[in-house]
């Protein structure tokens, strides 16, 4: 029987793309999921984090769990109460988890769990930053340094862990391209703040990839920033995409302080810098990068 791979979040961004290629390499894919769906070939059960229910099943004959459960970081403005979901939807998830599979003694051959290049802080200028690098002190570090604490109760007892500190995913079906590209199309593509602040990046596909070498690779294992190297000033990137796009770029900068108007703190999002490099992916892991260079990766998914 094939094996199977369990993921959370599933219905997002990465996930489609993850179970599209894990179903192409004949792995059973099952999903936990908030609410009932029904999508062809993948087995959904039902689980609620505030409740501590996981639904009858999900857990069992389980040879790999992915976790990419999460509120959007950017799809609304952090009041207090969003900074909440934001925290507790990466945490409690993995800890519900964990309690399960210790109950039915249950382990996995590997975990792979989404992290966050926002470990290192929301905005480090111009700081290179490698995996061996220190947490920031600001709110989306403080997510991220529990959300890989609770990775950590899972390899407790005995999982292989992995953790994938992501940046800006490159897809034409969600995320920051299409925001980005949208004016562009129309002839408005503009850097965002100075512009000088660094991306970054790894198109999808990349990073699926990089999940699937994860979770099937024994050699891999603890944190790894899984982004492609160099990574693009915010300037560089508006203008590869008015490039991919074959549109003119001509308006000014976004001020920061406009952004800062419309989106509040979260702005730090777009108007933060993060200069972080894949070492221990060169050093380590002999994973190849089919989408290495920007404007290619940027020509593929907007080509789609």
């Amino acid at each position: 029987m094939a094996q199977k791979v369990l993921i959370t979040g599933g219905t997002g961004l990465i996930g489609k793309r993850l179970t599209t290629l894990l179903l192409k390499k004949g792995y059973r894919v099952a999903y936990l999921t908030r609410r009932p769906v029904e999508i062809p070939f993948v087995k959904v059960y039902e689980w609620d984090v505030k409740n501590n229910y996981i639904e009858a099943g999900a857990l069992e004959n389980t040879t790999y769990l992915i976790h990419l459960a999460g509120a959007g970081v950017a799809d609304e403005k952090w009041t207090e109460e969003r900074k909440k979901e934001i925290f507790s939807s990466r945490t409690d998830s993995i800890k519900l988890i964990a309690r399960r599979l210790k109950d039915l003694k249950i382990t996995p051959k590997s975990f792979i769990s989404a992290s966050g290049s926002s470990y290192y802080g929301e905005d480090t200028g111009d700081i290179q930053h490698t995996e061996m690098s220190p947490p920031g002190k600001d709110f989306l570090s403080e997510v991220t340094i529990e959300w890989e604490k609770a990775a950590d109760t899972i390899k407790a007892f005995g999982v292989r862990t992995v953790k994938l500190r992501t940046g800006i995913v490159l897809s034409n079906d969600g995320g920051a391209v299409p925001k980005m590209a949208q004016p562009a199309k129309f002839g408005f593509g503009a850097p965002l703040g100075t512009g000088k602040q660094w991306l970054s990046w790894i198109h999808i596909d990349d990073l699926c990839r990089l999940y699937i070498e994860s979770m099937e690779k024994d050699s891999w294992e603890g944190a790894y920033n899984a982004v492609a190297f160099p990574p693009a000033t915010n300037e560089d990137f508006t203008k590869q995409i008015c490039k991919a796009l074959n549109k003119p770029q001509w308006l000014p900068n976004v001020p920061s302080f406009a952004l800062r108007l419309v989106f509040g703190e979260m702005a730090n999002v777009v108007l933060g810098s993060n200069y972080v490099i894949n070492q221990r992916i060169k050093d380590e892991t002999d994973f190849k990068y089919d989408f290495p260079d920007l404007l290619e990766a940027l020509k593929d998914v907007l080509s789609k």
